[in-house]
């Protein structure tokens, strides 16, 4: 394991470099406004609408993508997956030569969807948070921890780059774990797929869907099974599991390594690794690409179901009695 901190950064890699985030959304946003405040010339590629008009509200100079990527020595490609294709076809002209092209996830280099050109660096910086959470983190003197990798290495300096890059958005002070490419991809949709977002929700519903179907208030199953789960999640992030267990009751300890197995179990081990073959293999990336080709009909009826189930209606009623959940955001 290689882990890099604020000792390991070349202070030079970046000095006096014009840095152009392509994207304002939840990382482009995040990444733009603590490189300027850690003293960097950032410029913000959007084109005309809402992100173009908050950048300019946030104090960011602002200008059509391939404007911003006119002079500047580091680009990162910070737009949803997949619009980045189309976008760094529309940007590479204009890109310097020996310059340094940064993502946030390998997704489009991976699966090959973009090629870069042979003269420039192509590095990896993947915060291993969401965007707010590396602005809040950064302002507060912390740091979200990060992932580096680098694809090509023109300048025989990507990895200085990389590191000044991960400086300027805090991630050194988290630490920089050292990966590749196809790890960083291939762990990230594994663990959104199987795990933070689709094991997790599924399991929250059918627990939910257990309760009420049973009997119980729906009310009471929300808190069980949603709710709460911010509670353990937190003891988890903080402490691992040694933390949870201390601090969770003796009746809860027993039940959850006597019933936790249950749950999930080798059978639901055996379909996380189909999950994960068939991201290794690219039949998710070929999924998800032909999907939106054809306008994500499935995608699009899929979600609505998820939005539309009674657990998010009696969730919103609940939530509105606590206001303060939503400070901490934005």
């Amino acid at each position: 394991m290689r882990l890099y901190s604020q000792k390991d950064v070349d202070q030079k890699a970046l000095r006096g470099a014009r840095i152009a985030v392509l994207g304002y959304g939840s990382q482009g946003r995040a990444h733009a406004l603590n490189l300027r405040d850690s003293g960097f010339d950032v410029v913000v590629g959007v084109r005309k609408g809402d992100s173009f008009k908050m950048a300019k509200k946030d104090g960011l100079k602002v200008m059509e993508p391939k404007a911003a990527v006119e002079g500047a020595q580091l680009v990162a490609m910070l737009v949803p997956d997949l619009t980045q294709k189309a976008l760094y076809a529309d940007v590479k002209a204009g890109l310097e030569k020996g310059a340094t092209l940064l993502f946030a996830h390998g997704f489009n280099i991976h699966f090959k969807q973009i090629r870069p050109r042979k003269d420039l660096d192509v590095v990896l910086i993947a915060p291993k948070g969401p965007g707010d959470l590396v602005r809040r983190q950064y302002q507060q003197g912390r740091g979200v921890p990060c992932l580096i990798a680098i694809s090509q290495d023109a300048s025989k300096h990507a990895k200085a780059k990389a590191l000044a890059y991960a400086h300027g958005i805090g991630g050194t002070r988290g630490g920089v774990l050292e990966t590749t490419f196809a790890e960083e991809t291939e762990t990230d949709l594994f663990g959104e797929q199987a795990v933070l977002c689709g094991g997790a929700t599924e399991l929250v519903l059918k627990g939910y869907e257990t309760l009420v179907e049973a009997g119980y208030q729906p009310a009471v199953a929300y808190y069980e099974c949603l709710h709460e789960l911010k509670l353990i999640v937190d003891l988890l992030h903080e402490g691992g599991i040694t933390k949870m267990h201390r601090f969770i009751s003796e009746t809860a300890k027993y039940g959850d390594l006597t019933r936790g197995p249950r749950v999930i179990n080798k059978a639901t081990k055996r379909e996380m690794r189909k999950i994960l073959t068939e991201i290794q293999d690219g039949k998710f990336a070929r999924q998800w690409i032909a999907e939106n080709k054809r306008g994500r009909s499935k995608y699009n009826k899929l979600l609505k179901a998820d939005m539309g189930h009674s657990i998010e209606k009696v969730g919103a009623q609940l939530r509105a009695r606590m206001p303060w959940l939503e400070s901490g955001r934005g």
